[in-house]
């Protein structure tokens, strides 16, 4: 008997991720992944039933409601299986195993992920959804939990061969050898292309429905100057209701090719990751919606996601009393009750029609044309106020690493760029954060923090993306311990995760728990993979600090994927970013002086998009001519000095400076700039 027997808490009570709380009380005994579970699957000689998902999870929601709340269901998996329960979100590592199995045997994957595995971790089937009773084709939990057992009882032979090719299969890009021949420039141009043959020239995007927004690839366009494609999805979505209208931030993906009715799910990754294109967007274009909509979504990151302790929360649900989008949505009746004299240039504005654009009369709001009602921000409290009354959609209280170091990076860069003085103390305050709270004291990051406790050891997307992060706080407010960090960072993540072998970065650690492969995730969708955040963040560690061995490692992993980026430049976009910096003539800039002089000629570096541009400075106090306690470890900055007493900016490239400058326009003269 187990304690779900009884109608107590299972073994998941004791956990803090939200997702798998969530779950402690189903009469199914459920257990974390570990060697525990294992060791009984093994003593009992049954399967493993592993069951993966995340909090803001929808279909996560209904399965749990449908099938494992179901005291009849629980017991049959109780009898048959050992069963464990995953949060994706907690254990990447185990997600992309048995996320990869499925796909291979399936065609198709998503969440919830259910896969039956050997007590030595090996797959032998699985699926998404299954649903109580058979339907639209699909058989019904209760017929596919009867068909795995059987299998198991009468067919094992089958299972074991099936398993050994599958565990060689799921070593995936592990085992890709690098490219032999230099790496061509040829090839960005040769993505671009490839990626023209995909977008949506009407709606914006790549592809149909459904679609995810594609920061990553949106960040390469910019790089590469292209406009089209990239401002042209980034306006496609700031219209559109994946964008909420009302208080900021991104849903997950759009249901439809035109942005119109999200997946009402809001993940901090996305945000971040969005905030930052629309940053890059606006630095492009000058166009102020897209500057609208990245202080937006920060603002919404700010306001809903920003925990006590400075960091931030992972995401939003979805749902809201049991419904999806309850809490979003708005009848044309609803508006008309609430504005009174406004409502009808309200309606119009956020496209409301009388029949709805989601689930019957309810309408996700858009931005149905370019222009805005005169008393639109009154509009907007209004409404704000009154969905404020609203159950709110949970939250999964969760603080990620990776996740956090993206936020740190769009509020870092964001509040250096548009002087958002508040952006750039939330930036420090979350790395502050992280660095105590997840960081243990013989240097080595933790992954997730929650209810007080930091667990699990990171991974290697943790060590890129907070690499990357400290970094752009650096170059935000030149506070040098965080460069010290960053390259303390760099150094753990080579001596942990790389491959001496055929180059590159494992996902996991040397010594971490051992799984049934150990991989590397070189995609890059829907986050960037940590092989190529990686690799950028080393470029910039090498061109900032002069040390050659971080490009060599960064070249190690973008040799990997060299012969792939062309080919699917949608899955390798954020590679694609680190090779366009490898690949393009790269400006180092050091900023030397007192802090009004440093300030004015660091705004005319920030004033453009510069993403082949490193950026360091120092502050020298004007009485004293010393530097700034935060001191200038930036090798960079190594014998540079304001000239006559005025603060100077030295260009330079592969460490070989030009004549330092001391007026903004000479500066922006020496960094290309032709035009106003």
């Amino acid at each position: 008997m187990t304690l779900a027997s009884f109608g107590m808490p299972n073994r998941l009570a004791a956990e803090t991720s939200p997702y798998l709380r969530q779950h402690m009380d189903n009469p199914v005994d459920w257990r974390p992944w570990g060697a525990e579970a294992l060791a009984e699957a093994a003593a009992r000689d049954v399967p493993l039933l592993v069951s993966i998902g995340y909090s803001a999870c929808h279909w996560c929601h209904v399965m749990e409601r449908e099938s494992f709340e179901d005291e009849a269901i629980a017991r049959a998996m109780n009898a048959r299986f050992v069963c464990v329960k995953v949060d994706r979100e907690e254990r990447p590592d185990v997600d992309a195993i048995y996320m990869e199995a499925v796909q291979a045997m399936t065609g198709h994957g998503g969440w919830p992920l259910n896969v039956f595995i050997t007590p030595a971790q090996v797959p032998f089937f699985g699926g998404t959804y299954f649903p109580p009773e058979t339907r639209q084709g699909m058989p019904s939990w209760a017929m596919v939990l009867d068909a795995v057992a059987d299998a198991w009882i009468n067919r094992r032979a089958e299972i074991d061969a099936t398993g050994a090719r599958m565990a060689e299969r799921l070593q995936g890009a592990a085992l890709l050898e690098p490219a032999a021949e230099p790496i061509d420039a040829g090839i960005l141009d040769e993505a671009v292309a490839r990626l023209g043959e995909h977008y949506d020239r009407v709606n914006g995007g790549f592809g149909g429905a459904p679609k995810f927004p594609p920061a990553s690839v949106i960040e390469f366009l910019l790089r590469r100057g292209e406009r089209e494609m990239s401002l042209g999805t980034l306006r496609a979505m700031a219209r559109g209701g994946i964008f909420d209208q009302l208080g900021g931030g991104f849903a997950r993906y759009a249901v439809d090719a035109t942005w119109t009715v999200p997946h009402f799910e809001k993940m901090l990754y996305d945000n971040a990751l969005l905030a930052r294109a629309y940053l890059h967007g606006w630095q492009l274009s000058s166009d102020p919606l897209l500057r609208e909509v990245c202080e937006g979504t920060l603002d919404f990151l700010l306001a809903e996601l920003r925990s006590p302790e400075g960091g931030f929360h992972a995401a939003l649900d979805a749902d809201s009393e049991g419904v999806e989008g309850r809490y979003y949505v708005w009848t044309a009746d609803e508006l008309r009750a609430l504005l009174g004299a406004d409502a009808q240039a309200a309606i119009e504005h956020f496209g409301v029609s009388e029949r709805g654009n989601f689930e019957g009369r309810a309408n996700v709001l858009v931005r149905a044309y370019d222009g805005a009602p005169a008393n639109l921000q009154a509009i907007r409290r209004t409404l704000l106020d009154a969905r404020a009354q609203r159950v709110r959609p949970a939250l999964d209280d969760k603080q990620i690493t990776s996740w956090n170091a993206l936020a740190i990076a769009a509020l870092a860069e964001a509040g250096a760029v548009l002087e958002r003085a508040d952006y750039l103390a939330a930036a420090t305050a979350a790395a502050n954060f992280v660095l105590t709270r997840l960081r243990r004291q013989d240097g080595r990051l933790l992954r997730t923090f929650a209810h007080g406790q930091a667990r699990l050891d990171g991974y290697l997307e943790d060590h890129a993306y907070l690499i990357d992060a400290l970094l752009t706080l650096y170059e935000a407010g030149f506070d040098g311990r965080f460069f010290l960090v960053a390259r303390e960072l760099a150094d753990t993540m080579i001596e942990r995760f790389s491959d001496s072998q055929r180059g590159g970065f494992f996902s996991v650690a040397s010594d971490s728990e051992p799984l049934l492969a150990r991989r590397k995730e070189l995609e890059d969708a829907p986050i960037p993979s940590g092989s190529s955040a990686a690799a950028l963040a080393l470029l910039r560690l090498a061109a900032l600090s002069g040390e050659t061995r971080y490009e060599d490692r960064a070249l190690g992993a973008l040799r990997l994927v060299a012969n792939l980026v062309t080919r699917h430049p949608q899955a390798f976009a954020h590679a694609l970013s680190a090779l366009d910096f490898h690949l393009a003539p790269t400006h180092e800039v050091a900023l030397v002086g007192d802090r009004d002089g440093v300030a004015a000629l660091a705004r005319v570096v920030r004033g453009r998009l510069r993403p082949h541009l490193v950026l360091a400075g120092a502050v020298v106090n004007a009485v004293s001519a010393s530097r700034e306690p935060s001191g200038d470890p930036v090798p960079l900055l190594a014998e540079r000095a304001p000239v006559d007493g005025r603060a100077a900016a030295y260009v330079c490239e592969r460490f070989a400076c030009r004549r330092p400058v001391t007026e903004p326009a000479e500066l922006a003269r020496e960094l290309g700039d032709t035009t106003p």
